[in-house]
């Protein structure tokens, strides 16, 4: 005789094997009533864990979780995930466990994939990456009881743990050493609008222009991506008032932005200094190379693993603040050729 299995179950409530796995493990995402219909079929048909016996009984999948919502052909190019992902890789590895990633196509995909995952105890925790403001995710991780450590500040992670960094002080410095070369109108192109790190940086950058009397420091959403840069690098070197300096979000925008300016005959540093966020090898392979804020990023992704794995252990773990990212001035910034009030 045929084995029952969660798709018989499935069939007969006229739910999915995912509602299944919800009711089966006890897990929140089906109402009380579907929820004890489909533990009376389950009885009736005399079904029985199989691998799920595992899951129940508490043992771990030795997998951890990364969702990524962001376009995949973005991800293959921005060296930022690649080398966040070996970070991970590296410490994971050292204790056996596999990093699974999954691309969604939006918040509301990815807060489902968290709830299929823990029901059908696919991943024994997860990390989560690009923290929006009021993040819809956190208070569904905290409610499923699901191991988690976030990549991003603590203002945002609710009761779960943050791996992060001071990016308010590292772009405060950004903009007092292109003051102190002699910059006035400097122009900050930012990554997706939406995401906390990216306000948290315009609120530093707008704060210390301020401070520094810059009023005429501008701020352009962008989405990190090459194309986007160059267009609104375009844009911003074509205006009567341009900037001197500009501080790109991701090492992408800056090289395209360096592009543009090379395209129209605008000389780096001599009429533009160019910054980027995030050092990677692209900075050193442009001429001139480029300006970075710098920070190890694999090292960042370690450390949030580490976080992890004490988590999936049992152990209580906090906050964790790496090293601030700094300053590595190179070829791309100068003091501007022409006073900015010209």
């Amino acid at each position: 005789m045929k084995r029952p299995t969660i798709a018989d179950i499935a069939k007969r409530a006229g739910v999915s094997k995912g509602a299944v796995s919800y009711a089966l493990n006890g897990h929140a995402g089906v109402s009380d009533s579907t929820r004890q219909r489909i533990l009376a079929i389950a009885e009736e048909i005399g079904w029985s864990p199989n691998t799920a016996a595992r899951a129940l009984s508490g043992s771990v999948a030795y997998a951890v979780g990364l969702p990524l919502c962001r376009p995949a052909r973005t991800l293959g190019s921005e060296p930022f995930f690649m080398e966040l992902v070996s970070g991970l890789e590296s410490e994971l590895s050292t204790q056996s466990y596999a990093l699974t990633m999954q691309v969604v196509a939006d918040v509301k995909a990815e807060i489902a994939l968290y709830r299929r995952w823990w029901a059908e105890r696919r991943v024994d925790g997860v990390i989560l990456v690009d923290l929006h403001v009021d993040d819809p995710r956190v208070p569904v991780v905290e409610e499923l009881r699901l191991p988690a450590v976030v990549v991003g500040d603590p203002r945002g992670v609710g009761g779960l743990a943050g791996v992060w960094s001071d990016d308010a002080g590292a772009l405060a410095e950004t903009v007092e050493y292109l003051v102190a070369l002699g910059h006035h109108r400097i122009a900050r192109v930012t990554g997706l609008p939406d995401l906390l790190h990216t306000r948290i940086r315009d609120d530093a950058f707008t704060d210390i222009c301020r401070r520094r009397g810059l009023v005429e420091a501008t701020i352009h959403p962008a989405d990190y991506t090459g194309e986007e840069s160059s267009r609104i690098t375009r844009r911003m070197l074509s205006s009567r008032c341009r900037p001197t300096a500009v501080v790109y979000d991701n090492d992408i925008m800056a090289v395209a932005g360096l592009a543009v300016a090379q395209e129209m005959g605008i000389r780096v540093p001599t009429d533009l200094s160019i910054i980027a966020w995030d050092d990677s090898s692209l900075c050193q392979l442009v001429h001139p190379s480029l300006t970075a804020v710098s920070r190890d990023i694999a090292r960042y992704g370690a450390h949030a693993a580490q976080q992890l794995l004490a988590a999936i252990a049992g152990h209580r773990i906090e906050n964790f603040q790496d090293v601030t990212p700094r300053l590595t001035p190179r070829g791309s910034t100068a003091p501007p050729h022409q006073k900015d009030d010209s």
